[in-house]
Parts: C-alpha cells; structure tokens; sequence
C-alpha cells in the first residue's frame, strides 16, 4: 500500500511541475518578450508560444500513451520528463522568438504525456472500483498547479532573478522526480501493477496519425488574434492537413486486426458516452475560463490583478471537487457522482446568467459562492468519467484510454474557444445595434453625460452577450449529464479473475 502511494506521489509530482510551468507562462509572458526583443507593434507573433505548447501537449499523449502500453510506464514517464527538460532547457536559452516557441512546442510534447500517463498508472496500481479516489486525486493535483501557476511563476521570477530561472528549475527538480521514482519501483511492484507487453502489436503509425492530426486541429481552432478573428491566420492550411491526416487514421484502422482503439471499446456505451460526456465538459469548462474575467474587466471594470482574483474563486472549487469526485465515484457510482457535478456547474452557470450590473459590488459573496460551486461541480466529474473509461479497458490499454480521456477534454475546450469568438464577436454586435448605443452620442447632452451613457449601453450590452453565453453553458452542462445518466455505469466494474491476472505495464 505504502509502496503504491509512494509511486503515485512521485508520478504526480512531475505532473504538478509540468502544470505549474504551462500556466506559469500567463505572467511571465511580457519578459520573455521583452527579452527576446519583440517588438510592441508585433505582439501577435507571441500567439505560437500558448499554441505551440498546446499543439505539443495534444501530439504527444497518442504516442507515448500507446508506447507505455507496450514499454511500460516508467519508459514512458522518463522519456515524458526528459522531452520536458530539454524543452525548458531550450526556453531558458531562447535568443529569439524562433528559439522560444521551439522550446514550448518541447515543454508540450513532454509535460502532456505526463497528464495520461500519471492517470493510467492510477489505474494500474489501483483496481477497478478502488482507484476513484487515487484518479481523483492526480487531478486535484494538476488542477491545483493550474490555479498556482500564475502565482509560481512570477514568485520564482522575483526571487530568483528573472523569467529564466523558472524554466531552468525544471531541470533539478525533474531528476529528483525521476530517480525518486526509478528507486521506488526498482523496491517491487504491488501485484496490481502491470509491467509491459513487449510483444503486444501497438499501431504507431495509427497513433502518429492521431496525434498530428488533433494537434494540428487544435492549432488551427485556436485563435491568434481574438480581437479580430475566431481561429489562426492559417487555420486553412492547418485544417485542412488536419482533416486529411484523421482521416487517413479512421482508414487505417478500420482496416487493422488490431486497431489503436479495440473496436468492441468504441462500441460500448460507457467507453462512448463518457468520452463524448468529457468533451462536452471541457466546453462548459472553458466558458467559465474565458468569460469570467472578461466579464470583471468589461462590464465590472476590474483590473487584470481583480478579475484574475475572480476567476480564482471557480478555480480554487476544481482540485477540491476532483478528490471529492474520486470518494464519491466509490460510493454512489460514476453514473451518479458525474452527473451530479455536470448538474451542480450547470445550475451555477444559471445562477451566474441573472448577475446585473452591480453584482460584484452589491452581492460579491453570493457571486463567489457560485463560482467557486460551479468550480466544484466541474472537479467532481473528473474522475467518475475518467474510471468509466479506464475501467472498460485492460491493463495493457491504460495508457491509450488516459490519453483518450485528455485529449476528449481538450478538443472540448478549443472547439468552445474558437466558437465563442467567432459567435461572441457578432452576436455583441448585433447587440449593440438593437440597444442603439450608436445613436447616444448624437441625443445631446455634454460629453461627459454622452460617454457615461455610452459606457452604460456597452456594459450592458457585453452583460447581456455574457448571459446568453452562460446560458448555452449551462445547456452543455445539462446535456453532459444526461449523456452520463443514460451511458455509464452505477458503479465500477469489478475485476473477474481472468482481469486481474494480466501483464503489468508500470515498469518496462
């Protein structure tokens, strides 16, 4: 038991560090600009360092979740952490942009393959229908990197002499990470935990295909420039390579014997419905991460320091309501504890859609109740949907299904993304034309009168916009659960004997 903990820990541990660096770019970003001389006028040249490591994150987890199926786990989390290093190496070195966003596409590669991996070794050193809790547990680990991201990098940064040493931290910190680990399993496995089928077919062309096409999808839908447009300057190009390259992996394996994905998983309702239910969830999710501090600087005219303290209050409910989830899922069942949180940050989302223009000032701590209610609700789905997956698959399949957990959720989140600016933009326009703000300015009255008046129509006008998007939230929400109410399973499966018996994967 000790053993498994210890093992789990030092896993998640190297998770905690790759979260805390993607969002620790958030405010270490203008000094790595400022470093690499970028010119003010050519700030949109900065976009490819947030895509690149996103693209990255998405490319690698086909590869490596599939490579940890067949090597085992450690292989896998050791070349994860050494992509990781040489990526943060790069970024600490970078003379230039070129450099700079070479060094994050690395990070991506290395610190996305780390997400997966952690959680099918959760599910490897745990059986089905006691690993709820130790899958819930990796994520309120990640969750939380996320929400201390921000404030890790630039701590590090001013006591450590600059943007660079954050990066550079990596190094140190990731061996003790590895050896720790590599000392641990070398103590003996627990008869749980898989060791790796060297013999066992895997599809890399098939998870290659996989990988570059989302990766390039996800690029594609990511919007550069928002202000302006709804997804990348070459989202053609980038769409349509991405299309033709899923498209010749939907081919591949509908003519393999042994396909990346079983056919018979794709078939059951569980494995199906909790990856759609997933990515329905990083939709929702994904409004509450954009729209809420826009929503503190448009219409409450927060600044950056207040409307970041804002959104803090949802973030902070996640890590919680991810170990809520995973005790949960133990005892009313993934069907019930999953469809409870979609319903929880759906009803949040509700509440939030009645906010006027003095909710922050006159009823601030009902708003964070519902932020931080609707963070909660968003936590707990975490591990019910992520244990109804891991459970339809065998030992030797963790790696793919983590992967395919992940990845569900992120295309969630871009698709949202893209479609929030592309819809946000026109629909704010079509807004204000219906309020007339135009024509305030010709009604007569002095300037300051019109300009205040004026201010008050877009106000009110972006809180209108921000209501209806809340609303479609709360639809995604309502929609998620009903999908995990129909597909996934009360409880667990439990392990048949013949289950319980095969190869381990955790160690090559």
């Amino acid at each position: 038991m000790t053993d498994r903990r210890l093992q789990l820990g030092l896993a998640a541990a190297g998770l905690l560090l790759a979260a805390l660096d993607a969002l620790a770019v958030v405010t270490l970003l203008p000094q790595m600009l400022e470093a690499v001389e970028l010119p003010i006028d050519h700030i949109e040249a900065a976009a490819p360092i947030v895509t690149g490591f996103l693209g990255g994150y998405v490319v690698a987890m086909p590869l490596l979740g599939a490579f940890s199926d067949a090597r085992g786990r450690l292989p896998a989390y050791a070349a994860a952490l050494a992509v990781f290093g040489v990526g943060s190496t790069l970024t600490a070195l970078s003379p230039a942009i070129g450099w700079l966003v070479t060094g994050r596409v690395l990070q991506g590669l290395g610190g996305g393959a780390l997400v997966p991996l952690s959680l099918a070794l959760a599910a490897d050193l745990y059986p089905t229908g006691q690993r709820g809790l130790a899958i819930g547990a990796v994520a309120a680990i990640q969750e939380a990197g996320s929400v201390l991201g921000p404030v890790y990098g630039a701590s590090l940064a001013a006591g450590l002499g600059g943007w660079r040493s954050v990066f550079w931290l990596n190094l140190p910190l990731g061996a003790l990470i590895m050896v720790g680990l590599w000392l641990s399993l070398r103590r003996g496995l627990p008869a749980s935990a898989p060791r790796g089928d060297a013999h066992r077919s895997v599809d890399w062309l098939g998870a290659l295909l996989l990988g570059l096409g989302l990766g390039l999808a996800v690029v594609a839908l990511y919007p550069d420039d928002p202000g302006n447009r709804a997804v990348n300057a070459k989202a053609i190009p980038f769409g349509v390579a991405a299309l033709l390259l899923l498209v010749a992996f939907a081919w591949r394996q509908s003519r393999r014997l042994n396909p990346l994905v079983r056919r018979e998983l794709v078939r059951r309702p569980a494995f199906a419905g909790s990856l759609l239910t997933n990515l329905l969830t990083g939709g929702a999710l994904m409004v509450a991460l954009v729209d809420v501090p826009i929503l503190a600087r448009g219409v409450y005219s927060q600044d950056t320091w207040h409307s970041g303290l804002l959104l803090t209050r949802f973030l902070l409910g996640v890590p919680i309501g991810a170990l809520l989830g995973g005790w949960l899922a133990g005892r009313w069942g993934q069907r019930t504890s999953a469809a409870a949180g979609l319903l929880l940050a759906g009803a949040a989302f509700l509440l939030m859609s009645t906010w006027d223009l003095q909710e922050l000032s006159a009823s601030e701590l009902a708003a964070s109740a519902e932020l931080a209610a609707c963070g909660l609700g968003f936590g707990l789905v975490i591990a019910p949907l992520s244990t109804a997956v891991l459970d339809q698959t065998q030992g030797s399949e963790h790696g793919m299904a983590s992967s395919l957990v992940v990845l569900s959720r992120t295309v969630g989140m871009v698709l949202v993304l893209a479609s929030l600016t592309s819809v946000g933009l026109a629909r704010l326009q079509t807004i204000l034309m219906q309020r007339h703000c135009d024509r305030i300015t010709s009604a007569g009255g002095s300037l300051k009168d019109q300009v205040t008046a004026y201010e008050n129509c877009l106000r009110g006008a972006l809180l209108q916009e921000y209501r209806e998007i809340f609303w479609i939230a709360a639809a995604l929400c309502g929609l998620g659960a009903l999908i995990a109410l129909v597909t996934l399973p009360r409880r667990g499966r439990r392990l048949t004997k013949a289950r319980s018996t095969l190869p381990s994967t955790a160690q090559g």
